[in-house]
């Protein structure tokens, strides 16, 4: 991509880009400039629009909502699951939109979690989302394992990134299954998941993803890959809503296994109202359902699927690539004597949906940005993350983003406010 410091390149950009339209179905204030859409994704009018279907159809038909309404709820997951499936490249059985992401990482190691013999381990990382890590714990200790001898984590050479073959050097042959993020939420490094799974299943072993930072933002092929199984939330990149209901993906290969925490949403949906005591669970990833679905929660998720049904994930990956690379160039030209690193991988293969900025200062330099309209991620120690989100944020978003920092450093304005992290960072 060429590539010029002028605001004008910027506004060139954004005329010739053609998901640019798209910005305007978003909710966005003036002189607003959101960079955390990797944590929480902005409303859509489409998500607004079908959130109030849901809550009419409750309005209207009460209980028979459940099969009458305009969006019959009870199939209002199989549905989903339909529609997020090109962008994970799975087929539409194998994924199911239920649970949170951790309820769901939960399921799927109780189910995949089979520890024989030698094989006794769960292998992850040291940079992983600190949930992620509690539900491996949990689950070892469910089975009576210890998790400070039988939970493996990958060690990272730098404290950002992770080596494949540091990973594929732990596979050894006492694991008996693999969790990994397919990108860290620090540093932005997107793992190889294909080479990854090849390798585990080499060994024997299982192997699954937490997708929390790249459904939405990156292409897949879970299924081609042969990935074991996958879970993710909805409310980053796919702009669901707070606490919008989460996803998973069992590959075909499992699907009609007996899920490891039962509930009557598992059912096979021809005979869930039968009510029998023994669970006759589904042949598809339904069966990983355990309650009844939030159907508020659910429901934007919708609107939002539409829209990426409109603009194609590939071409978001495109533009995404063409924010970062973008808000590199501008940050290395424009802010470079002023103590930042860029701490992502450069290469468009290694790298997620958001920039990795370090600095001694970050805590503070986040509450600057947000006093001047920019939102920002903090993650401590030090950790500036910005997102630009494909789907509403400009080429020209992206220059003010960067003015604005430059006049906070050269205005130390940052030195106003306290240093450590807010509440909710």
């Amino acid at each position: 991509m060429g590539y010029s410091i002028n605001e004008e390149y910027a506004i060139e950009q954004d005329k010739k880009d053609e998901l640019s339209r798209f910005k305007d179905e978003f909710y966005i204030k003036d002189n607003w400039y959101y960079m955390d859409g990797n944590s929480l994704g902005l409303l859509s009018k489409k998500a607004e629009r079908s959130l109030l279907t849901s809550l009419e159809d409750w309005k209207q038909f009460g209980i028979d909502g459940w099969m009458d309404g305009k969006e019959p709820w009870f199939y209002y997951s199989e549905k989903l699951g339909k529609m997020t499936s090109p962008l994970i490249g799975s087929n539409e059985k194998e994924t199911i939109v239920t649970g949170s992401i951790t309820t769901n990482l939960h399921q799927m190691l109780s189910t995949f979690y089979q520890p024989e013999g030698k094989r006794t381990k769960i292998l992850a990382d040291e940079l992983t989302f600190p949930s992620d890590i509690y539900a491996v714990k949990s689950q070892l200790e469910l089975k009576g394992y210890d998790p400070g001898n039988d939970l493996v984590q990958v060690k990272s050479r730098d404290g950002l990134t992770l080596r494949e073959e540091d990973i594929i050097d732990a596979m050894t042959n006492d694991i008996a299954l693999i969790l990994l993020p397919s990108v860290l939420y620090r540093s932005g490094q997107l793992l190889d998941m294909k080479l990854l799974t090849e390798e585990a299943h080499k060994r024997g072993i299982v192997i699954g993803f937490d997708l929390a930072h790249s459904i939405g933002a990156i292409p897949h092929q879970l299924h081609e890959w042969n990935v074991d199984f996958a879970v993710w939330c909805n409310y980053k990149y796919l702009n669901s809503g707070p606490g919008g209901v989460g996803g998973l993906f069992v590959h075909e290969n499992h699907l009609g296994r007996k899920p490891g925490l039962a509930g009557w949403f598992g059912s096979k949906k021809e005979k869930q109202f039968d009510m029998e005591h023994t669970l006759t669970h589904s042949d598809t990833a339904g069966a990983f359902q355990i309650g009844t679905p939030h159907i508020f929660s659910l429901a934007p998720l919708l609107g939002s699927l539409e829209i990426f049904e409109e603009a194609g994930i590939e071409n978001v990956r495109t533009k995404s690539l063409r924010l970062t690379a973008y808000l590199m160039n501008l940050i290395e030209d424009s802010l470079s004597e002023y103590g930042f690193t860029i701490s992502n991988p450069q290469e468009d293969y290694r790298r997620g949906g958001h920039v990795c900025l370090q600095h001694e200062e970050a805590a503070r330099i986040c509450k600057a940005l947000k006093q001047n309209g920019v939102i920002p991620d903090f993650r401590a120690p030090n950790v500036i993350r910005l997102a630009p989100v494909a789907l509403y944020t400009s080429y020209q978003d992206v220059w003010k983003t960067v003015r604005i920092l430059k006049d906070i450093m050269e205005e130390e304005q940052y030195k106003q406010f306290e240093k450590g992290r807010n509440v909710v960072a």
